[in-house]
């Protein structure tokens, strides 16, 4: 029979556990977990040490080849133009490859690069894009009325051109209006032109969200029958699984690139990590909204087994 440790040693494990959550899976840096465990670093550090010796945390690092033989399947599944899996969902591994997609498609001068919104974009863009000199940075639709920084689009904007070396052009005008503000602001000069930039989109960086459980979603309201089956959306345009559109009463009155725009564009790259969008990247590759794909290993792995077996009636999909 197992003995359970007791006393001090029980209490080392509990210390180990906390320092490797925080560490390992809420990503705090090791001053951080020493701040808020009130501990030094030095401490911090033996405990990260101790509890990798004890098998509390255990580290798997995938093979590069494998990951790149994931995406290429995945890539083949969904009918993609490409698919880059990274071994972590950590921020710098996902814009690392976001970058390296825009690298490839070796954009000119004057191409015009629109910009999505959510957790996982503002995080992309505050890591940082590529140099890529004189294009045209431009929202791919109005504001959200929500003060979390992640619905700050404008911003985003601001800094993916400063990072990118190119122009930022503003839309100053929230997501959801009236008809008949939508009229008025179509003779906006301003406005107008970027309604014309989202004609002409060459590269897009778009978050993929899940219904259940984004904000955004509150003023979107769907018939019984239509909201069981949405499972996610891209810049508002919601669809379900299968990747079919998934209409709401205030989608006419949208101010944002159209779902047709979207499937236009040459390099329309959606980003999203985490098991519960398995559903919602699905759709939204489906849709033809995103012709790119940014993920982990993790959910790229449940994909696959999803595509390739399919769910049993009944069975939850992990």
């Amino acid at each position: 029979m197992t003995r359970r440790p007791k006393g001090a040693r029980l209490l080392n494990r509990s210390l180990m556990h906390t320092a490797a959550r925080l560490h390992y899976l809420e990503g705090a840096s090791q001053l951080e977990v020493s701040r808020r465990m009130q501990v030094s670093t030095a401490t911090v550090s033996r405990l990260l040490a101790q509890a990798r010796e004890d098998g509390i945390v255990r580290i798997h690092v995938a093979d590069l080849d494998e990951a790149d033989e994931i995406g290429d399947q995945l890539c083949a599944a969904l009918k993609l133009r490409a698919v880059r899996v990274v071994e972590s969902d950590k921020v710098a591994a996902l814009a690392s490859s976001v970058g390296a997609l825009l690298t490839d498609a070796e954009l000119p001068a004057g191409s015009v690069v629109a910009i999505g919104w959510g957790r996982t974009i503002q995080s992309v863009i505050a890591a940082g894009l590529p140099r890529i000199p004189d294009v045209v940075v431009v929202p791919a639709m109005g504001g959200i009325h929500e003060t979390a920084s992640h619905f700050q689009i404008n911003e985003f904007v601001r800094i993916a051109a400063e990072s990118t070396q190119g122009e930022a052009r503003f839309l100053h005008a929230p997501s959801l209006v009236s008809a008949e503000l939508r009229s008025v602001l179509k003779q906006d000069p301003d406005t107008a032109r970027i309604l014309k930039y989202w004609s002409h989109v060459d590269a897009a960086i778009l978050g993929i969200g899940d219904f259940r459980k984004a904000a955004s979603n509150q003023d979107a309201t769907f018939e019984r029958s239509d909201a069981r089956r949405v499972v996610g959306d891209v810049v508002r345009h919601y669809f379900d699984e299968n990747g079919q559109e998934v209409r709401w009463p205030g989608q006419d009155n949208l101010m944002a690139i159209s779902r047709e725009q979207l499937q236009r564009i040459p390099l329309s790259i959606g980003v999203a990590v985490g098991k519960d969008k398995v559903r919602s990247i699905l759709g939204a590759a489906r849709s033809g909204m995103i012709n790119a794909l940014v993920t982990d290993t993790r959910v790229a792995r449940v994909m696959l087994d999803h595509l390739q077996h399919r769910e049993r009636p009944g069975e939850e999909l992990m």
